[in-house]
């Protein structure tokens, strides 16, 4: 029968007459004797995919935090947040009366509501009142990507109680934590959080907003890593790629978003979220059956990837987004040119082919190790011929192309230095900053920090102005963006046509946060943070930093600060792990544990020195640790 929701839909909204209501609609006792009655309409349900992960839940509330000057007839509130789910309103008036909610992340310039980056979605409720007394309303099917509401047609005075945002996503224990000494990372890093909670709704989305909202391949492989850190996201991801073993073509292609809506397929760093995300969740939560279940499609895109590639070993053909959203702006002088998408292309090829010939290893699949195995080293072969001069400067001389090359272990190994030293060059020539995009950008401090460039990592880290991390957290920000300049330096808006401001791929820099800056690292020899390896690398103008994780063991705790001369790092391991500990220090009698010598102290097992750094294992427990003169 008819009812009071006459419309809901996700992009465009609910509207709800509650003149239509029908008390009791739900009960047992209700007289239904006037309902229309249903029809079983049979369908093939071969490709049903049981549902893994958690439901999508109301998880939290949260108050407006101001009421904001607005035009006759509409009342603007600010929820202090850009979060993603609805507002519940309550509201007095006469029956028929119609209130209208729309909602919006920014406003403009000169205050006013911004819409224009939602595109086609409406991202509008509307309410009419059955009058009486009070009523509250809450949308039932649909959910918005906003910070700020606009309400038209509210009767009387709208108060701060009137209003309550209601935050949605799936149901994802909280498992890590990190913090430091400064600030705006701290934003950072509730930017990244947030992030995530508004995209991780029941897929991994890249935009809660606009007209979109689609599981892209490319922005879940990048960002999973720090998803892990964040949130317990096993059975999550387990059931997104599950759908995403379910979509895959014939031919091995995957579908740029899971699920597939018809977007085109087999673009490189997107599609190889079918080999990188198993291997990812193997890794963090030490389950080896999601590489079985999944082994099948891994193998399938190496081998479309082969076919297109031919026998040159190198794909230069097909549609690719590339270093997607790499900076647009270049300074002149310095011009910024696109990464070759064959160079991309090839390098994600062998990067999954090493992951898959590791996989087969761990299935005992040794013929397919093997093959794999040899493949890889012809890939990397063709990979230095086609794209590595002698010199050592690559056919893509770009921020992305050498943090690839580094990153995949394509380079031989007298050409490393070399290429990182190219990287850091191109770093400083732009002033200390960035200029990746979704491919480059998650790996790029890593490899800095990997390569003698510490320093240079966390100068990119507290960088202010644009591009960098921290560029929007100085505009406000409380999400992180998709683009690097969704606000431009001259606060005018980029393009409507791509500019979210809920979007977490970039956000992808939490993982070196939690393992470089914090130093809570898993061992991949023993995945699963059976053994939990520590070694914080302190920089930059940062005096503290500090982060937890609930593993499957239990609470994992990693905790540093500077003091004139020494340094001070607190750990805690969980029961049945160990831990190994580096601490810097030339000399074993610098490093003390609870104030007492290395060799007395409970719990250490072995102490050895690895040239500038005293490395430990020890068994589960807490440990002070303080480090002197290194």
């Amino acid at each position: 029968a008819a009812g009071p929701i006459l419309k809901s839909d996700i992009y465009d909204g609910e509207d709800y007459d509650a003149r239509l209501e029908q008390p009791g609609w739900s009960s047992a006792k209700f007289d239904d004797r006037n309902w229309s009655g249903v029809r079983i309409v049979k369908h093939d349900l071969d490709l049903l995919v049981a549902q893994a992960g958690p439901p999508v839940r109301r998880i939290e509330t949260l108050r407006p935090v101001a009421i904001l000057p607005s035009p006759p007839g509409q009342v603007l509130v600010d929820m202090g947040q850009n979060m993603v789910g609805w507002v519940q309103v309550r509201v007095r008036g006469a029956a028929g009366a119609t209130v209208t909610v729309r909602h919006a992340e920014v406003l403009d310039q000169a205050g006013r509501f911004y819409t224009e980056n939602i595109r086609g979605a409406q991202q509008t409720d509307r309410y009419t009142l059955k009058g009486g007394g009070e009523e509250v309303f809450e949308p039932h099917f649909t959910f918005h990507g906003f910070r700020y509401v606009a309400l038209e047609g509210y009767p009387g005075p709208l108060s701060l109680e009137d209003i309550t945002g209601i935050v949605i996503h799936s149901g994802l224990p909280v498992t890590g934590r990190f913090e430091c000494s400064n600030p705006l990372i701290n934003q950072l890093q509730h930017n990244i959080v947030w992030g995530q909670k508004g995209n991780f709704l029941d897929v991994p989305t890249d935009c809660p907003q606009r007209d979109e909202r689609l599981g892209w391949t490319g922005d879940a492989q990048v960002f999973l890593r720090t998803a892990a850190f964040n949130m317990n996201v096993a059975g999550f991801m387990t059931r997104w790629l599950k759908d995403l073993a379910a979509d895959q073509y014939p031919d091995g292609a995957v579908p740029h978003a899971i699920p597939d809506v018809g977007r085109g397929a087999g673009a490189t760093g997107w599609a190889d979220a079918a080999v990188i995300c198993p291997w990812t969740l193997y890794q963090l939560y030490g389950d080896e059956r999601i590489l079985a279940d999944q082994y099948d499609s891994m193998r399938a895109w190496i081998a479309y990837v082969r076919a297109q590639a031919g026998d040159g070993l190198i794909w230069d053909s097909g549609f690719h987004f590339g270093d997607w959203l790499a900076v647009e702006a270049p300074d002149p002088q310095y011009p910024n040119p696109v990464t070759d998408l064959a160079l991309i292309s090839t390098a994600f090829f062998a990067y999954s082919t090493g992951i898959v010939a590791q996989t087969a290893r761990l299935l005992d699949r040794s013929a397919d190790a093997a093959e794999y195995t040899q493949l890889l080293v012809a890939i990397r072969a063709a990979f230095c011929r086609e794209f590595l001069a002698p010199s050592g400067r690559l056919a893509s001389n770009t921020q992305t192309g050498y943090v690839l090359a580094l990153q995949f272990d394509l380079l031989p190994p007298d050409q490393r230095a070399e290429a990182a030293r190219r990287l850091a060059a191109d770093v400083r020539r732009r002033g200390n900053h960035l200029s990746t995009g979704f491919l480059g950008t998650p790996y790029l401090c890593h490899v800095l920090s990997d390569h003698g460039c510490l320093d240079l990592a966390y100068t990119l880290l507290e960088q202010e102005t644009y591009p960098s991390w921290l560029y929007p957290v100085t505009l406000g920000a409380t999400t992180s963006w998709e683009r690097w300049d969704n606000i431009k330096p001259d606060g005018s808006f980029q393009t409507p046509n791509a500019n979210s401001f809920n979007h977490y791929a970039f956000g992808a820099i939490g993982d070196w946060l939690y393992r470089v800056v914090a130093g809570l690292n898993p061992d991949l020899n023993l995945p699963g943070y059976k053994r939990i390896v520590f070694r914080p690398q302190p920089g930059g103008g940062l005096s503290y930093a500090s982060a937890s994780l609930e593993t499957l063991y239990g609470l994992v705790e990693t905790s540093w600060i500077l003091e004139p001369g020494a340094m001070e790092l607190s750990v805690a391991v969980p029961a049945n792990t160990d831990a190994v500990v580096h601490l810097p220090g030339r000399s074993l009698d610098n490093v003390t544990e609870g104030g007492q010598p290395l060799s007395e102290a409970a719990g250490i097992l072995e102490i050895r020195q690895e040239d500038a750094e005293v490395v430990l294992r020890v068994g589960s427990g807490r440990y002070r640790f303080r480090a002197r003169n290194f």
